[in-house]
């Protein structure tokens, strides 16, 4: 059976919960049109191990495409991202401190990438099963648009067979308890999350018959 892989982040600036997260190991194991598995990996919200961590859980699984989700808090919707900028410039540290600001990625990349899904059948998909969902044209400059950009850059650079892009999520309803910002219920995001897997899966071309 083929796999997808699917991350999330660790939480971070204090939370105990981050969606993103929460949504993919809820998903984890799942089978989609009985040929793809789930395959659910945690990132650390950290510019110096994140992208080490999701090459590992690549080189790991083999998977045919790698969705990566991370929480856009104050967002309303589910949020398929149509491209990754080689920026890196945090508003607040990560999960070690770090903040670079104004600074590249990589210095041998190329300004940008688009994401390698299919964004409008996702968003179709999610919204036909009762799900908020819009294309996003900016996936911001801190962890969630690093780990972006660099598995862009893995994929073409390594030229692997795979596709792969990214999704931002809002604020689960347990976080927003005491915050005013909206949120929605950890079942509805992964319902639509898993409505958008299944549309990437669902564009693979079928493989042809086994031949004696």
């Amino acid at each position: 059976m083929e796999t997808v892989l699917l991350t999330g982040f660790e939480p971070f600036q204090g939370e105990v919960l981050n969606p993103s997260w929460e949504i993919a190991r809820t998903l984890s194991g799942e089978t989609l049109a009985n040929r793809f598995r789930i395959v659910a990996k945690r990132l650390p919200t950290a510019f110096s191990t994140a992208a080490d961590e999701l090459y590992s859980a690549i080189e790991s699984v083999h998977p045919r495409a790698v969705i990566c989700l991370g929480e856009a808090g104050g967002r309303t919707q589910l949020t398929p991202e149509r491209v990754a900028i080689n920026i890196m410039d945090a508003r607040i540290p990560d999960n070690q401190g770090a903040q670079p600001q104004d600074e590249l990625i990589r210095q041998d990349g190329p300004v940008g990438y688009f994401s390698l899904l299919p964004l409008r059948p996702m968003v179709e998909a999610i919204r036909a099963v009762g799900v908020p969902a819009a294309i996003s044209d900016t996936a911001g400059t801190f962890v969630c648009n690093y780990v972006f950009y660099t598995l862009m850059h893995h994929i073409h650079t390594h030229n692997l067979q795979i596709v792969g892009g990214f999704m931002h999520v809002p604020y689960m309803t347990e976080q927003v308890l005491a915050k005013k910002a909206p949120g929605l219920p950890l079942d509805l995001m992964a319902k639509g999350v898993r409505a958008a897997v299944e549309a990437v899966v669902q564009s693979f071309p079928e493989r042809p018959p086994l031949m004696c």
